[in-house]
Order: C-alpha cells, then structure tokens, then sequence
C-alpha cells in the first residue's frame, strides 16, 4: 500500500475567542449530532442484528455478501477524508484548476486493479492482502508488509482525525478535544461491533451527507457571486483556469504528466494493494460484483473531484468581491474553506451544521475503514498464523477487541499529533529499501521546508513544499509554500513532486528486490504457483494477428514447475493454505507438452 503523510503544521488550539467566527446556531448542532446518531444507529443496528449468530468472515468480510453499489460508496468514502475535502479547494483557490487534471488517471488507476488485481485477490479468496505476499514469497515478506501497514495506518489515523478537528477549532470555536473525542468513540463503537458490513453502510450514508453538503456550499455560492458562468469567467480572467501544463520535469508540482501518469501510481497504492480497499473489493458477493464496484468508482471520484474544484473557484470569485477579514487573511491553508464556508452560510441556520456534519463524514469513513482493516491484517497476518488455538478460541470477542483497541490507539495518536508541531511526512510505499527511500525523501523535504522562507507562489508553481500520498489522494495543500528559488543537490531531490513519491518508492522495491534475487538465486528450485501471477503475455499475445501468435507461442514447459492455480485456490477454500513446503507439481490437464522452459509456466498458465 502506498501511503504518506501530507499536512500543515497543526495550531496551537485556539484560545483567543476572536480568531473564531463561532457562527454555529442550534439548528447547526442539531444537523451535526443528527450525523452522529444516525451513523452510530447504523452500525449498532447490523451490531445487533443476528447478535450471537455473528462470524468473524461477518465481521472481517461482511460474509462476503455485499453488492456492488454499496461496496463502490465506500471505496468513495474511504478516499474521500476530511483532509481532501479542505485540501481541493484551497489548492484551487491558491493555485488554480491544473490540479483538476488529476481525474486523468483516474481511468487507468482503476482499470489497472479491477482487470489485474482483484480477479487475482478474489480467486485466491484472500482475507488480507498480505497474505498474497506469503503465497507469492514466503512469510516473512507477510509479515514485513503487515508491519508496515501497521506502522503508517496508526499514524494517519491520529492525523486525519485530529487536522479537521482543530481547522474547525480555530474557525468556529468549536471544541477541540469534544469533537476528536467524539466522533473517536463513536466511530470506535459502531466499528467494533458491527464489522465491515456496518463500516459499509455507513460510508453510504456518509458519502451522501458529503455529497449535499459540497453542494450547499456551490449552489449558495454560486448563487452569491453571479452563476458558475460569472465564476468561470472572473476565475479566467484572474489566471486560475490553467490549460494543459507538459512539462516532464518530476520535480514541478503539479503538470498533466505529473498528474496523469503520476497519479497512476498513486491510484494504484490506493485502489489496488490498500487492505482498506482489497477488503471491500473481497466482500462482495462475485468477482463480476467486485470488478463492477471499481468500475462504478469512476464516475463517483470525477464528481467528487469537480465539486471540490468548483468549490475552490467559487470561493476565490467571492472573495474578489467580498473583501477578507484579518482573521482570514492569515489563516492557515487547511482553514481557508472552513472560513468560507462560514462567512457564505452565515444566516442560513443548518447549512454551516451540514458542512461540518461532510467535514467529518470523511474523518469517520476513513478511521472506521482504518480500524477495521487494521483488525482485519493483525488477526488474519499476526494471531491467526502464529497462535491459531488462540484465534480460534474466541475470534469473535479478539476481533472486537481488535478494533476496539486500535480505536483507542488513534486517540492517544490524536494528542501525539497535536504536540508534534509540524506532523511526520513521508511515504510508506514498500517494504525495507522503499520504506527506507519514503522516509528519507520525505522528512528530508520537510526539514528543508521548514528552514525555507515562506512566500507566496505564483499560480501553478512548483515552490509549494511537497505532502504525498496518503490514503487520501488529494492531501496537496496543507503545507507552507517555500521560496521560488530552484533548488539544487538533495534539496533538488527533495522537491520531487509528491505525486511521484509512490512511483519513485515502488521502483526502488522492484529494483532492489529483483537485484537481490538474483544474487541469491531467486526461487532456487521453488515451484511458483501461477495463481499468484497475471498472464501479461498471453494477454499482450492474443491482440497480434494469428501468424504473429504462432512464431511467438511458448514451445514448451516443465511439469515439474507447474502448480495448478485452480486447485490451489479450491484448496484455499477447503481451509488448506498450502506453502512452499507442501506445494506439490500439478499438471493442469495431462496435456502439458515436455520440455523444460520455465519461462513457459507464467505464459501457458492462465488465472
């Protein structure tokens, strides 16, 4: 999973009560506590619903029952956090509409795991997906890549929960530590004890909640300023409609190539090998339910991103016309739309309550989906291998527990957060040489920015300081900017776009894992199981003409390299998770042609 940590240096809480706009009326608290009621009664509902007849592939895997509307929702949800829904707006309003070209990859990023990844995932009927990693290499590897997983989620979770916290705080004067505790313990209950099925059906209602309350802001502020044709035409006139930007240089922030192919990537870490969304692909009901979900993604992720962008554009239109106040002149970026979204509310009674209530839609779709996946990986890839009479003593109450624990976890990561000052950022893309890559470029852009004297950039410059990738894929605008003078030596490598960081992370792993293979013999002698593996050339074969087929056709294989990966799979099934100690050579029919060309095994074997 290709994860990072992109965020502002937090505030220090506000306590000077004129820095805060506390606009929130009665009926604004009612819609917010609504959110909460209504989603805590969602997941106590499927909590309690068959209470005592409840499974750990119920609570893990939703019995992998689910359909493929739902399941799309909340890979919606999961991405869409509270950081993306402050940060697309404010990268528009600073920088203007380039970053609208990130929905170019969305295409790619999604049919890349719905055509390789989850027929994959789904016929090797995985829990986690790390456990791909043992079948394909051994247990080690597992455990490595669960550790990882592990290490980044924790952190995120504190960030992501407690960054629209304290934005809300210092505009509002809304709580602090009432709303982080909150929205922590009810998230914690509704997770713990309704499992999967219940993080899913309330990512769809707060999916919705999300959807109306970006819409309130667009239509009223539109409305304010002159219609989205006035607003398109101040925002051209003002330099904020960028056109297409083909610049291959990786280290300007953000150029088609950046966004297009770069992004790519990043789709991928999110879309195709995070558990978050492996877990939900391999919950519903059939691969074609599964491949759909993704499919139906797209269209939900280029409205979801339109509306962040449209929100951006109308609110640098209104603000040409409506002048700032002090407060909002030296706010932070993550504040920017929060203020907005006040000022233009304001004598609206509930409309503010409903962005806040969206705000925090995103905070509980992420950490809800954080838990249980983390529940998930720790019981299936730490207890379940390692103690299974323990696991299987009461795996009802120890995946409860789970959740439950890491629930409390991501509170006291909360108050971590909130005395870090500027927060850890980095990307945690693969294991060993790509964790230690991540970490190395991204604390080391961090520490350069935070020495650097702060200006303000021009629109679509590269000076911003550089966030990456976390499960949110539009963290980009909660840093400082950072002086426009080209940097050079490390402080050069430092500036590589974020964008990049998955890509840059994931090929130091492939490299260095492929050069240490072969030093050390690669699967010395091992038979690979083709189950693992997605047939590239066979299928890159069957788009040439017939005669082209034939010259290139593989001659032949051994039968003493070849695993069946439908029996492999059925075994799975059956409970008998077969390694490389028990792995037997299969022939897949007793048509094999002799002959001993291993290369063969990956072409002649299909999924």
């Amino acid at each position: 999973m290709s994860v990072g940590l992109g965020i502002s240096a937090p505030l220090s809480p506000t306590s000077d009560t004129s820095m805060g706009t506390s606009t929130f009326s009665l009926a604004d608290y009612v819609v917010f506590i609504l959110l909460l009621v209504f989603s805590l009664a969602i997941g106590l509902y499927h909590a309690f619903r068959g209470w005592g007849r409840h499974t750990v592939g119920e609570l893990l895997m939703a019995d992998r029952k689910m359909d493929c509307l739902p399941v799309a929702l909340s890979l919606l949800a999961t991405f869409q956090s509270a950081v993306a829904i402050l940060g697309v707006p404010s990268e528009i309003y600073r920088f203007g509409t380039q970053y609208w070209f990130l929905g170019c990859c969305y295409f790619l990023g999604l049919l890349i795991p719905a055509h390789i990844f989850i027929p994959i995932f789904y016929r090797l009927h995985l829990t986690s997906a790390y456990e791909y990693l043992e079948l394909r290499f051994n247990k080690t590897v597992r455990v490595c890549g669960t550790m990882t997983f592990i290490f980044q989620m924790v952190i995120y979770m504190g960030v992501v929960l407690y960054a629209p916290s304290l934005a809300l705080n210092a505009v509002t004067g809304f709580d602090l530590w009432l709303s982080v505790l909150t929205l922590g313990i009810v998230c914690t209950i509704y997770t713990s004890l309704g499992g999967l099925k219940a993080v899913i059906w309330t990512d769809v209602f707060q999916t919705l909640v999300m959807f109306f309350g970006q819409l309130a802001v667009i239509i009223v502020g539109s409305a304010k300023v002159g219609g989205l044709g006035h607003v398109w035409a101040v925002a051209s006139q003002h330099g904020r409609i960028s056109g297409i930007e083909l610049d291959p240089d990786p280290f300007v922030r953000h150029t088609f190539w950046t966004l297009a192919f770069g992004g790519v990537f990043m789709m991928l870490s999110l879309y195709g090998v995070n558990q978050a969304q492996v877990q939900r692909y391999l919950s519903s009901r059939t691969e074609k339910a599964a491949v759909l979900s993704c499919y139906a993604v797209f269209p939900c992720q280029q409205v979801a991103l339109c509306m962040g962008c449209l929100i951006g554009l109308v609110m640098f239109v209104y603000y040409q016309e409506h002048p700032m106040s002090i407060q909002q002149a030296q706010a932070a970026p993550d504040q920017f739309v929060l203020y907005f979204v006040m000022d233009l509310l304001k004598g609206l009674p509930g409309l503010p309550g409903l962005f806040v209530a969206c705000l925090f839609s995103g905070s509980l779709s992420t950490i809800s989906s954080a838990f249980n996946s983390l529940a998930t990986v720790t019981m299936e890839d730490l207890i379940r291998p390692w103690f299974p009479e323990f696991a299987e003593a009461r795996p009802i109450m120890l995946s409860r527990g789970l959740a439950f624990g890491y629930g409390l976890l991501c509170l006291g990561m909360v108050y971590i957060s909130s005395q870090m000052g500027p927060v850890l950022q980095g990307a945690v893309v693969g294991l060993l040489a790509g964790l230690v890559m991540a970490f190395w470029i991204g604390i080391g852009s961090i520490v350069i920015s935070m020495g650097s004297h702060i200006s303000l950039p021009p629109t679509n410059g590269s000076s911003f300081s550089l966030p990456s990738n976390l499960t949110v894929a539009t963290v980009t605008t909660l840093m400082p900017s950072t002086t426009l003078s080209k940097p050079t030596g490390l402080r050069r490598l430092y500036s590589l776009s974020y964008l990049w960081y998955s890509a840059h992370n994931s090929t130091t792993v492939i490299v260095v894992g492929l050069i240490v293979s072969l030093l050390t013999g690669g699967m010395r002698g091992r038979s690979l199981n083709p189950a693992t593996i997605y047939p590239v050339w066979p299928k890159l074969r069957a788009l040439l003409p017939l005669s082209c087929q034939k010259r290139l056709h593989c001659g032949s294989y051994s039968q003493n390299h070849l695993i069946d990966g439908e029996l492999f799979s059925k075994k799975l099934r059956n409970g008998v998770l077969g390694d490389s100690r028990d792995k037997e050579a299969m022939v897949l029919d007793g048509t094999a042609p002799q002959g001993n060309n291993p290369t063969c095994v990956l072409h002649e074997t299909s999924l």
